[in-house]
């Protein structure tokens, strides 16, 4: 297991996935951030299935940055309970897994 993570974040808007991408990278809470959009999200909110249009943020952090990374969507993002899921990077290309980690040196 490496001390490296994946975390999946879905955003309203790709304004506001590329909004959310560039405080996270500029903060170094990730490393990298890819946007996927148009991804079509059924879910089941407040008694109800919902269907929305969203884009998929995945992000390549440290297990270090998980806590501030989570405290920094919430107060950053608009949804009311955010979507903010930790994947461990079990292995990798050790080349891009150091990247990863230099990457988030403060």
């Amino acid at each position: 297991m490496t001390p490296y993570r994946i975390v999946l974040i879905t955003a309203p808007t790709i304004e506001c996935a590329k909004k959310l991408a560039t405080g996270l990278i500029e903060e170094k809470l990730a490393a990298c951030v890819n946007i996927i959009p148009g991804i079509h999200s059924v879910y089941r909110w407040q008694g109800q299935v919902q269907e929305d249009q969203e884009a998929m943020l995945i992000c390549k952090t440290g297990l270090e940055q998980w806590e501030p990374l989570q405290q920094w969507v919430k107060t950053n993002h608009p949804y009311e309970l955010p979507e903010i899921i930790q994947i461990p990077i079990s292995q990798g290309l050790e080349s891009y897994l150091r990247w990863i980690g230099e990457s988030l040196e403060k």
